[in-house]
């Protein structure tokens, strides 16, 4: 597949209501910090569309993206992120949740993992609260250029044996710096749609 065009359409705080369309969307989950702009940006091969920041927890709403006019990515709130208040943390949840469970097009949902940490508490719930939504999550293992080589194989199974995740389930290592796993993911979007 190739994204020929993308644009940020919609943005949806708490309070707004998701664009009602029949174009299928993409969704991305992720702990604040995983790198889901970073990753959304190497997809859509743009610099900054979907806006990176060292300062986790930055995005706070929920971004549709239109991708070659045809489809769209739905860049999730990141979760997790400390130094937000309880209730804050809550109601993002609820945004994600009420976006997961609404969506009348969503196809598929990536969740996003760092390949360096074991999957924390969120990452578990998130998994397994996608899953009981009817997706199979497929797992992007991000920051792959963090880790060497010899590493990758030990990292996956941690993540596999955290999520417990089944034998069928998709984890696609992802480097935004050599974009490694970008041309896998763009492959696995293509035959969703």
């Amino acid at each position: 597949m190739i994204i020929k065009n993308s644009e940020l359409e919609t943005v949806c705080g708490i309070t707004s209501k998701f664009p009602v369309h029949d174009e299928v969307e993409i969704a991305f989950a992720g702990k604040s910090n995983v790198g889901k702009s970073s990753l959304i940006n190497g997809l859509m091969n743009r610099k900054n569309l979907a806006r990176t920041s060292a300062q986790p927890g930055k995005t706070q709403t929920v971004n549709f993206y239109k991708i070659n006019n045809e489809f769209y990515f739905v860049d999730l709130p990141g979760y997790g992120y400390a130094k937000v208040s309880e209730e804050e943390k809550v109601k993002w949840g609820r945004m994600i949740e009420n976006y997961l469970s609404s969506s009348e097009t969503l196809k598929q949902v990536f969740l996003l993992i760092d390949i360096r940490h074991e999957p924390g508490e969120n990452d578990v719930l998130m998994y397994d609260w996608i899953k009981s939504n009817g997706f199979e999550p497929v797992i992007i293992a991000t920051k792959l250029d963090k880790i060497k080589r010899s590493q990758i194989q030990k990292c996956i199974s941690v993540i596999k044996k955290k999520l417990k995740l089944s034998a069928e389930s998709i984890i696609i290592p992802y480097s935004a710096v050599t974009k490694q796993g970008r041309d896998e993911i763009l492959n696995l979007i293509e035959k969703t749609l």
